[in-house]
């Protein structure tokens, strides 16, 4: 192999219908080009997600005390909380009722991340804003075969009245290319999946012969010949990284199609109470982790191989009305959200949290697993996780439970709790933005960048 033998970060493995990109490599040219003669940079991404009905505030704030053991809700990051921000005292005031009464879940979600008044309408006028993720997709999604991925749990809807008067556009969606259009989102981990290594330059006859021939084949073995001829050109060190790439690839793959494959019947989480069970189609998975785990994957392997450096993941509609029988919970979880006070449904809405937060962790350890550069994926992610409503009985929407994971490229100071954060969660987005190399005035409410995240 030449030294001087180079391998662009835009190079992918091509078959027939398919275009498979590549991690970082140390023959790879990914650093960011230098502006004014500064020093190169790895790509830095960023995921949002969201989850509905807030949390039991008692297991969610640290206590300041020296020595105090991390509350129950985040016990599940212990180890991972030196790339953990704890934010106190954001607020997303586009999502209080104000002179449009009743309808928080929509809110929710519709708001999340936007920072924007929706239109009250159950109609087909809808009217939102455009969400931070999407306005970066414009940005830098250009350099990255998908300008952005949306990931979610439970499916969408495009109309209908899902709460107090306002459409279902805007409880089961939170990202939105214009004031009105919601991305559609992906629930399916196979075309999730399938959607990261479409070839954009492909025709239509050859997508459709690819389609065929991988009801079949994996994808890796549409991009055999390919490979083998990369891996001739590589040194031992990047060789290796690519066997342990493709071998990562194959496994998910293959847990992907073993699912698509099964049929669980009316199995867990399938069995309606009260009008609130949920149905799971083929080639969703039983249960809501095993789901969410292969999504956190989708997006490891998204962010890994540069398809995308843009992601959300709705971990729950607004307002859902999930059982979660799977850690015994027949419930739904929003009934259990108006727990009044009631120790029972608090301890509930308790769990349901620390179920969601091991599939968070799930993630954020495979994301340190995964070198790059001299330090590990996480390090170059910025990933929000949070809910746009503090206690689900009282439906606020100021002292959010927000997470911020990994540094940013080093432009992060991670491992603190900020009790007082000194803006809303739009000046938040505005901070992230600006580590994209996307920095504007203002973002919804937001007017400044947030500082505490130095």
């Amino acid at each position: 192999m030449s030294k001087n033998w180079l391998i662009s970060r835009r190079t992918a493995l091509k078959g027939l219908g398919v275009a498979i990109g590549l991690p970082l490599l140390e023959q790879m040219g990914w650093a960011e080009t230098p502006k004014k003669g500064g020093a190169e940079r790895l790509p830095v991404r960023v995921a949002f997600m969201h989850w509905a009905l807030g949390v039991d505030y008692r297991h969610w704030w640290p206590s300041t005390a020296k020595g105090a053991a991390l509350p129950e809700t985040l016990r599940p990051l212990e180890k991972h909380m030196a790339d953990v921000l704890i934010l106190g005292g954001l607020a997303q005031r586009a999502a209080t009722g104000g002179p449009d009464g009743a309808g928080d879940h929509a809110r929710e979600c519709g708001t999340y991340l936007t920072g924007m008044r929706l239109r009250k309408t159950n109609g087909a006028d809808i009217y939102n804003g455009i969400s931070v993720d999407q306005v970066l997709a414009q940005k830098v999604g250009a350099y990255t075969n998908l300008p952005s991925i949306e990931l979610s749990i439970e499916g969408g809807r495009g109309g209908g009245d899902c709460d107090s008067g306002y459409s279902c556009a805007y409880s089961t969606n939170m990202s939105w290319r214009s004031p009105t259009s919601p991305m559609a989102k992906e629930t399916n981990p196979k075309s999730a999946f399938m959607r990261l290594f479409a070839d954009r330059s492909a025709s239509a006859s050859e997508a459709a012969k690819a389609a065929a021939a991988l009801e079949n084949k994996s994808l890796l073995d549409l991009v055999y010949a390919d490979a083998k001829g990369l891996k001739g050109n590589l040194g031992g060190n990047d060789g290796r990284k690519m066997d342990e790439y493709l071998d990562s690839m194959r496994s998910l793959e293959s847990r992907i199609q073993n699912i698509s494959g099964r049929d669980d019947g009316d199995d867990a989480g399938t069995t309606k109470k009260k009008g609130e069970g949920f149905t799971v189609p083929q080639g969703i998975p039983k249960t809501w982790k095993e789901h969410a785990n292969l999504m956190y994957d989708i997006m490891a392997l998204a962010f890994q191989s540069d398809a995308t450096r843009i992601a959300t993941f709705m971990l729950t509609n607004g307002g859902s009305g999930r059982a979660y029988h799977e850690i015994g919970i027949t419930e739904g979880h929003h009934d259990l959200s108006h727990h009044g006070g009631n120790e029972d449904k608090l301890g509930k809405i308790k769990k349901i949290n620390i179920y969601h937060m091991e599939s968070f962790a799930y993630f954020l350890d495979k994301l340190k697993g995964i070198k790059e550069g001299k330090g590990t994926l996480l390090d170059n992610c910025m990933l929000q996780y949070g809910s746009n409503i503090g206690d689900g009985d009282r439906h606020n929407h100021d002292n959010l439970p927000i997470l911020l994971a990994g540094r940013g490229g080093g432009s992060i100071n991670s491992g603190r709790y900020v009790q007082g954060c000194r803006g809303n969660l739009c000046d938040l987005y505005l901070a992230l933005m600006a580590r994209m190399g996307v920095e504007q005035p203002t973002f919804g409410d937001g007017t400044k960048m947030l500082p505490d995240l130095v």
